[in-house]
């Protein structure tokens, strides 16, 4: 991008390191009190105001706790550039004395990823009559429960009007500190959450014939359901699907009434998720009748697959030197995300910070309790984001 001889894209971003590094230490103090205070999706009411705390502008609200920082000259296009509110419900055992004290954590590192878009936000403002393109910080909530933080935005009239990309970053365990994982195409799966209810006819476990048992129709298909992916999807092709969740009854001598389970099932290919989502309803119908019972599918989450735009990948690529990083190795997982939505609307890129490796970090995997980035992984974070800022323009 040459403006009168300029190269502005190079400008903007040697500029926003620059004046991110001054950022970073009060980030890592943020960073330290937002992961104290986890919240779930769409209640993320004290993060939220932490965030704006350290703001330098207002934003817009939008879905509840969820603000758009928009900052630079008012007429020029847009990039959103987003980091997510919410925290898992998992007690956290990391030990850290910023740990978290109740039955909600960050294991995800969306601590990290909302410091890193406050500092970002912040290095920014300082050089807002420079910015070549609007810099829109999207602090948005609920992207690990439904509904959709993401899928608010995006539906929501008017807000996307002038965005010209989105980008985002997360941490992930699986690349190796120092690199960044940036490629084109499905870099995560469509995901679908399923509930499934089996219902029959309880009675007493002494005289089974007179009852119609959901639980061995539940059983039956657990079974079935881990076996699907093998026989729907090419094997040359991403897929899985988890039963993550299987309840029924109250006493060892009852037959119930109903039996419950929650599953997941994931493809890097929306074909196969659509065929995974057929197959997966069939089944549960043919196995529920074969035993007498009802079965009924309800889907309360379904995320498309996030695909990286090949020009963005492929101009952050290019500039990852300058950022300080080296490419990791090629690398795409059967994880989910809602930033698939924001695709819909406009270009977008997730950017995976590698973690592998990183001083003072047990290797550990998402979503677990004892899941802990760095705080150098703040900074990691930020750089990130302004490679993809200057990757949109």
């Amino acid at each position: 991008m040459e403006w009168g001889g300029r190269d502005v894209k190079a400008e903007a971003l040697r500029e926003l390191l620059a004046l991110l590094d001054d950022e970073i230490p009060a980030a890592v103090e943020l960073r330290h009190r937002l992961h104290g205070v986890p919240e779930l999706g769409a209640q993320e009411h004290v993060t939220i105001a932490l965030v704006e705390a350290a703001l330098p502008v207002e934003g817009q609200r939008f879905a509840g706790t969820g603000r758009l920082v928009s900052i630079g000259d008012p007429v020029l296009d847009t990039v959103w550039v987003r980091a997510e509110l919410d925290g898992l419900a998992i007690k956290e055992r990391t030990g850290a004395w910023f740990a978290a004290a109740g039955d909600t954590m960050h294991a995800c590192g969306h601590d990290v990823h909302l410091a890193a878009l406050v500092a970002l936000a912040r290095a920014a403002h300082r050089m807002r009559t420079r910015l070549p393109a609007r810099l829109t910080a999207v602090f948005q909530p609920s992207e690990e429960r439904h509904p959709s933080g993401a899928l608010a935005l995006v539906d929501a009239p008017g807000l996307a009007v002038g965005v010209r990309a989105a980008v985002a970053a997360h941490v992930h365990p699986e690349l190796p500190w120092g690199g960044l994982g940036i490629e084109p195409g499905a870099v995560n799966a469509a995901a679908d959450a399923v509930h499934i209810v089996i219902e029959g006819a309880g009675g007493h476990a002494a005289y089974p014939h007179h009852a119609t048992d959901p639980v061995l129709a539940l059983a039956h298909l657990v079974i079935g359901l881990n076996g699907l992916v093998g026989r729907r999807v090419d094997p040359t092709r991403a897929a899985t699907l988890t039963v993550g969740s299987v309840r029924a009854g109250t006493a060892e001598n009852i037959i119930p009434d109903r039996a419950e389970a929650k599953i997941t099932f994931r493809a890097l290919d929306e074909d196969d998720q659509d065929r995974l989502r057929d197959a997966v309803t069939r089944m549960a119908a043919g196995i529920a009748e074969a035993h007498g019972c009802d079965a009924s599918l309800t889907f309360p989450k379904s995320e498309p697959a996030l695909v990286n735009d090949e020009g963005l990948a492929r101009a952050a690529r290019s500039l990852a030197e300058q950022v300080g990083f080296g490419i990791a190795p090629p690398w795409r997982s059967c994880g989910g995300d809602d930033f698939a939505h924001y695709r819909a609307v406009c270009p977008s890129l997730m950017i995976f910070v590698g973690l592998r490796g990183a001083p003072g970090f047990t290797q550990v995997p998402l979503h677990q309790p004892d899941f802990l980035p760095p705080d150098a992984a703040v900074a990691a974070t930020a750089r990130a984001l302004a490679l993809g800022y200057v990757s949109s323009l």
